[in-house]
């Protein structure tokens, strides 16, 4: 089927006014802190974008807890759009500096516009959401945002890249699409040098536990080794 860009109706952009009143993002003087990355009881998870050499900002790990969550709500309407925040962690890699993300917890947008090709985070939707999350994960980041494409594939609309930077502007806070009928995903990750490809998606680690079994069942991602899978369990709180 072909991609289809989503619509998004004239007039329900936010007005540059209600914009500007708006941040869903930490302190302006805050930085990631120094953690280790989890090479341990970690499975990485690879696009077909992944071996071509492009290197994000930031790694992105995601708990199961987390994972099952966000296949709940994509799959709570399969006509229409439906999204949400990332809730978690933004931290660097003391040995290497490396910078990574561990995605933790799922807040459902509300007050929403949607449609079956499109989605529209309201000035209440943001409000809601930033409101939430200071209330319920007040030592967490909100890391990114999802949304699903019915029917669609997995890539960002005009509008898609106009809210991720307008309201996910850091490096590191970046945006998941999921298409939920074919359970296909992707996250999409600023480039080093801050630039973002609509249709260039990457895959996650999934930090899978004790059990050692994965959760992942998205037929675009491929199961790949993650260097350091031998090494003991890092604590990453």
């Amino acid at each position: 089927m072909p991609m289809v860009e989503e619509e998004f109706p004239q007039g329900e952009a936010l007005p540059k006014t209600e914009a500007s009143r708006v941040r869903l993002g930490p302190p302006e003087d805050s930085g990631p802190r120094p953690s280790r990355i989890p090479r341990s009881k970690v499975r990485r998870w690879v696009s077909p974008f992944d071996r071509d050499g492009s290197k994000p900002a930031v790694s992105v790990f995601l708990t199961q807890p987390a994972f099952v969550r966000i296949c709940s709500l994509a799959g709570r309407d399969l006509d229409n759009e439906v999204g949400g925040a990332l809730i978690g962690q933004w931290r660097i890699d003391n040995p290497s500096g490396e910078q990574f993300i561990v995605a933790e917890a799922v807040l459902p947008a509300r007050f929403t516009r949607h449609g079956s090709a499109f989605l529209t985070f309201t000035q209440d939707t943001l409000v809601a959401l930033h409101g939430e999350q200071e209330a319920r994960y007040p030592e967490k980041r909100m890391i990114g945002w999802f949304h699903t494409h019915p029917r669609m594939g997995v890539f960002l609309s005009d509008y898609d890249i106009w809210l991720h930077q307008h309201f996910f502007p850091e490096p590191w806070q970046v945006a998941l699409v999921i298409e939920p009928h074919t359970q296909i995903g992707g996250f999409f990750v600023r480039e080093e040098d801050g630039s973002l490809d609509h249709h260039r998606y990457h895959g996650f680690l999934e930090i899978v536990g004790n059990s050692g079994k994965s959760l992942v069942d998205w037929k675009n991602l491929e199961p790949d080794h993650f260097e350091g899978l031998t090494e003991g369990a890092e604590n990453n709180e």
